[in-house]
């Protein structure tokens, strides 16, 4: 278990820490931590369908001033972590993820607000004695000690937990089983409510029920309505930009013509003063 352990601790460090180190790079999504931990563990299926089922749920999830949703990195190898290492069921496996995720953001904010604003006084001295090199050794190692000490919560969760969760597992009733299962089974649905409710406007509502009348009604898999979805787009955006067009060639007429008649007013004028002079 101690190899399983830092596996999943690996997978954490490189996943939410290297997102962050040149900028955002979107490794932290559920789908790309969900398919390395796969690639790790040995079981990139049950990682893509992890990956897969948390993104819909943390998809609409956005941290917005001091308010919390959740870490998705965590509760993606854990979740992943349970399915393949401890066979649980994998819907439950996907109910376990969500609290774990959100107890996961209120350290990851710990960390950064509180263990982290030790060293800005160090930062402002280097700063002040015009350090570069000094400022580049301070990012690296803050970087690697906050993702660090945020990965070995992952660590000992799998190391010191997994007795107690197999054991938890194996002592819940069939009954609560497929509570979990079914709680599991509507989380995305809850993701995409979340999302809906930032993006829900009466311009793209139209668009939203003719997918669900091409998934519920035609039966249409789900990279089917993508390929609908990206052709209506592309002619969105054929037919807008003949429309701009069209107006930009209103424009540059109507400009056009106004310097003409400029033009013109200007040599009548000029006529007249010649004539009576």
């Amino acid at each position: 278990m101690f190899h399983t352990a830092l596996l999943a601790t690996l997978c954490v460090f490189v996943c939410f820490g290297g997102n962050w180190l040149w900028g955002q790079t979107m490794i932290e999504r559920p789908l790309i931590v969900g398919t390395i931990a796969g690639l790790i563990f040995g079981d990139v299926h049950t990682g893509i369908l992890m990956g897969a089922a948390l993104e819909a749920i943390f998809m609409g999830a956005v941290d917005i001033g001091g308010a919390l949703s959740a870490e998705p990195v965590t509760a993606t190898v854990l979740a992943v972590t349970f399915a393949t290492t401890l066979d649980v069921n994998l819907k439950a496996a996907l109910a376990l993820a969500v609290p774990i995720g959100v107890f996961a953001a209120f350290i990851s904010m710990f960390l950064k607000n509180v263990v982290m604003n030790i060293f800005a006084p160090v930062v402002d001295k280097v700063a002040d004695n015009d350090d570069p090199k000094g400022l580049i050794r301070l990012h690296f190692g803050m970087w690697f000690l906050n993702y660090f000490i945020f990965s070995l919560i992952t660590f000992f969760s799998v190391l010191a937990g997994a007795k107690p969760v197999q054991h938890l597992v194996s002592q819940i009733p069939d009954n609560l089983m497929a509570g979990l299962a079914a709680t599991g089974s509507l989380l995305p649905a809850v993701g995409f409510a979340i999302l809906m409710r930032m993006l829900w406007s009466k311009q793209l509502s139209p668009y939203y029920f003719f997918g669900f009348i091409l998934a519920a009604y035609l039966n249409l898999p789900s990279v089917a309505v993508a390929a609908v979805g990206i052709i209506i787009v592309v002619i969105q955006w054929m037919r807008d930009k003949q429309l701009m067009d069209i107006e930009n060639k209103q424009q540059k007429l109507m400009t056009n013509t106004g310097s003409t008649s400029n033009h013109v007013s200007t040599d009548s004028e000029q006529e007249e003063e010649d004539f009576f002079s």
